[in-house]
């Protein structure tokens, strides 16, 4: 990634910056980043990707969000169609119902060792389970969004090899109902880090959990690889700690004006809030500069 410069020297927009060359691929987060606080996609912003599609350059929507939450942006998918969701362990065609072209699960007995061991150092926590086919939780878990093909049980039995369950796993949930989200991760990365890779996107005490070595980063660069894409040549934009993998690894990273702390502190760029299409700000200057004939 491009040297890192402390967040509070940066200024708040983009406004200053130049690309050295036309890059050949858009990595964007969804929310509090591409998406607007009501989870809508602004004009502006739909206008933005379908220029930067029709100019040659891949846009690649990358979420922690699940398969089956895509259809915020599945009518903004233009040329390629392909997305990177719940934290890179899942590969989705929008073009074609969401479905799955690459899944890196969770294996059941990693999930079952997090489950145990975070439950040992932070009691009180609960979990839900993300398969590729739907969504599980305890009784104690928030339901933050209501399902009503949930079914509702213990981690353990949701877990269970005789479960009934056999579609892959892609995200643990773990979530407590007192301490800071960022003392949660800390106590969970310590208690069962060898197990999966957690991270977290909600502003509440709420973890996600990949297996191991499953970030968007890690599968970014594998889907860029296959394209002959070097990290040179992505733009990535963020806003959460989920991103930080994926920011660090890309050519140039901007964090949104409204980003988490440690999101500031990576990156060498920051655009304006994702309420004020800082996405779009950024791709607009790059397809400006390229029209005016300052790039490679």
């Amino acid at each position: 990634m491009e040297s890192v410069t402390s967040a509070i020297e940066q200024p708040e927009t983009s406004a200053a910056w130049r690309p050295a060359a036309v890059p050949r691929l858009i990595a964007t987060d969804l929310d509090g980043t591409l998406l607007r606080d009501d989870k809508t996609v602004s004009e502006r912003t739909v206008a933005a990707l379908a220029a930067a599609e029709a100019a040659g350059i891949e846009v690649f929507f990358v979420t922690g969000r699940p398969a089956r939450w895509m259809g915020v942006v599945s009518d903004h998918v233009h040329g390629h169609g392909l997305a990177i969701c719940a934290n890179g362990a899942a590969v989705v065609d929008l073009r074609d119902g969401a479905r799955f072209v690459d899944i890196r699960p969770l294996e059941r007995t990693d999930a079952l060792a997090v489950v145990h061991a975070v439950r040992d150092a932070a009691p009180g926590s609960s979990f839900a389970v993300e398969r590729t086919a739907g969504f599980h939780y305890e009784p104690a878990y928030p339901p933050f969004f209501l399902d009503p093909d949930a079914v509702i049980a213990p981690a353990e039995k949701l877990l269970a090899e005789d479960s009934g369950y056999t579609e892959p796993i892609i995200k643990l949930l773990a979530h407590h109902p007192d301490l800071a989200p960022d003392e949660f991760l800390k106590i969970a990365r310590t208690a069962a880090g060898e197990h999966g890779s957690f991270t977290r996107s909600s502003p509440t005490a709420l973890l996600e959990i990949s297996g191991p070595g499953v970030s968007k980063a890690s599968t970014l660069a594998r889907c860029c690889a296959e394209r002959g894409i070097s990290p040179e040549e992505v733009v990535a934009f963020g806003d959460m700690p989920n991103d930080l993998e994926m920011l660090d690894w890309a050519g140039t990273a901007f964090a949104m004006a409204n980003a988490h702390p440690d999101v500031l502190a990576l990156t060498a760029h920051r655009t304006a809030a994702n309420t004020e299409d800082g996405v779009a700000a950024v791709i607009e200057q790059i397809l400006e500069a390229r029209s005016a004939g300052e790039l490679a």
